[in-house]
């Protein structure tokens, strides 16, 4: 309840203060046009990982692939303090099921701080490193974007007296998956599945910094909601779950289900909740940068009162801003083994053992929300927990959530047209605290990416990549990436 009503007291604060916040950025009226080829090739069948991962689930996971992609962005400005902006992007990719899709289609308007954003967006609202982190446990850029109504500040603003010395980012928001005739085709027929899956979610960040820039020292503390609700399961005896706005209501607030869920939300929670506490510290000086941080995810009551140990994400990185070979460095460990233990506190004799309970939190897993924390089978969150879409005879969910991994990211410049990034991932795994494994397995991936700006092509990027998969846990393959992508900007 304590950790309820503080997520409440920061949403509420982020409303309240709304109008004393200065506007995002200046808009102006431009046009942002975006032309993207790329293609693949592998010794595997699957491609590697790093070359699919973290990219907004456009590239497919077949080996031998490609896509092109062509967008158009329109950011303008209508009256003081209101802005307004709109996008499209469309896909064609290939091996993949129905090759030609929207992969966003939005529109949006906002007023100083505040956004309202309606439709599928590529969104990145994480504290930690899009290009070089492994991934944020709740939402990184693995998985497409899900049709979502949004409302929020989207990037660190200024509290009204306080001195510029606290800032506040969030948002809340509803969505629906449009996953449904892709599960169809995938699934065996004797794994049930959700159909037209709902979803709910919402975050707080606080953020105590020296707008000025005379302390060097800052925090971070944020706090992420997420929920699957609704739809349809094709079980028939389960059938269409609660969807009502009383139902939305309990999902908002973490309620038990009321009549017409099943038995289990009755019990405990209506849909399947998680959600992470995400802490960060950051020394900035003139030419460098560090930051520390620790994402805690958790599935329920226990692993808010932080019984499942240590599992999260841990993180340093380091950014040199004027030493070009290293511009940024990223080093990571995620832990996710522990769970609150194998057993859920519903098997514990209580006048036995007495205390919270909790256990068998299963991550990214759900008994009725077979799909787990997915969306057109890619992990919303880690990659580093295998997607669904790796399963093998049609089975869904996450079977490999057990794991301990070690990633280190990083990039600079070579010379001033050509950059670098490289990417290494060590990961054991012990398969599910329900499945265990026979034998753990171990696995590396690796990245390398190199990428070219003609001095005198403007706006056109040419990036070459290389990478591979060794171990147990992906099949074993080497495979090389090119794409050539081309961005302007229309003022009119």
């Amino acid at each position: 309840m304590k950790i309820k009503r503080l997520f409440l007291t920061c949403l509420i604060s982020l409303y309240m203060v709304s109008p004393g916040f200065a506007q995002l950025d200046n808009v102006s009226n431009t046009l942002d046009y975006r032309v993207e080829a790329f293609g693949s090739v592998a010794s595997g069948d699957n491609t590697p990982f790093w070359l699919v991962s973290n990219r907004y689930g456009v590239v497919p996971l077949d080996a031998g692939n490609g896509y092109l992609k062509a967008g158009a962005f329109h950011n303008g400005s209508f009256a003081k303090n209101f802005y307004w902006g709109a996008g499209l992007d469309l896909a064609a990719a290939v091996p993949r099921y129905r090759n030609v899709y929207i992969q966003q289609l939005y529109v949006e308007t906002g007023f100083q701080a505040l956004l309202v954003s309606i439709g599928s967006k590529e969104r990145y609202t994480s504290l930690w490193d899009k290009r070089l982190s492994s991934g944020d446990m709740i939402l990184s850029a693995n998985a497409r974007p899900i049709p979502e109504i949004n409302l929020s500040f989207p990037q660190f603003t200024v509290v009204p007296y306080t001195k510029g010395w606290l800032q506040v980012k969030g948002d809340f928001a509803v969505s629906r998956s449009f996953d449904t005739a892709y599960l169809e085709d995938f699934v065996n027929k004797k794994q049930t599945y959700n159909k037209n899956t709902l979803w709910h979610h919402k975050s707080a960040y606080l953020r105590i910094k020296d707008t000025e820039g005379n302390f060097p020292l800052s925090f971070s503390l944020g706090l992420q909601h997420w929920a699957q609700w609704g739809g349809e399961s094709t079980s028939p005896s389960i059938g269409r779950q609660p969807q009502s706005l009383k139902d939305f209501v309990r999902i908002v607030f973490g309620k038990e289900g009321g009549e017409g869920s099943t038995l289990s939300d009755q019990v405990n929670v209506l849909g399947n909740h998680y959600g992470s506490y995400d802490f960060k510290a950051s020394f900035t000086q003139a030419d460098w940068a560090a930051h520390a941080y620790y994402q805690h995810y958790f599935e329920d009551k226990s692993g808010m009162e932080f019984q499942n140990g240590h599992d999260g994400l841990w993180g340093l990185q380091v950014d040199l801003k004027t030493f070009a070979w290293i511009r940024k460095v990223v080093v990571e460990y995620l832990e996710t083994r522990r769970q609150t233990g194998p057993f859920h506190f519903i098997d514990f004799d209580h006048d036995a053992h007495p205390g919270v309970g909790g256990g068998a939190d299963n991550y990214y897993n759900n008994g009725e929300y077979t799909t787990g924390v997915s969306y057109f089978n890619r992990g919303l969150g880690s990659p580093l927990l295998p997607s669904p879409e790796y399963n093998t005879g049609g089975s869904l969910g996450f079977p490999n959530n057990r794991v301990s991994a070690r990633h280190i990211g990083l990039e600079g410049s070579i010379t001033p047209q050509i950059d670098y990034r490289v990417l290494l991932s060590d990961m054991r795994s012990w398969g599910r605290h329900g499945r265990p494994f026979l034998e753990r397995k171990d696995s590396t991936s690796g990245l390398l990416e190199i990428s070219y700006r003609h001095p005198k092509l403007s706006g056109w990027l040419f990036t070459g990549s290389f990478a591979a998969d060794r171990g147990a846990v992906y099949t074993k393959s080497i495979g090389f990436g090119l794409t050539v992508s081309k961005r302007g900007l229309l003022s009119f």
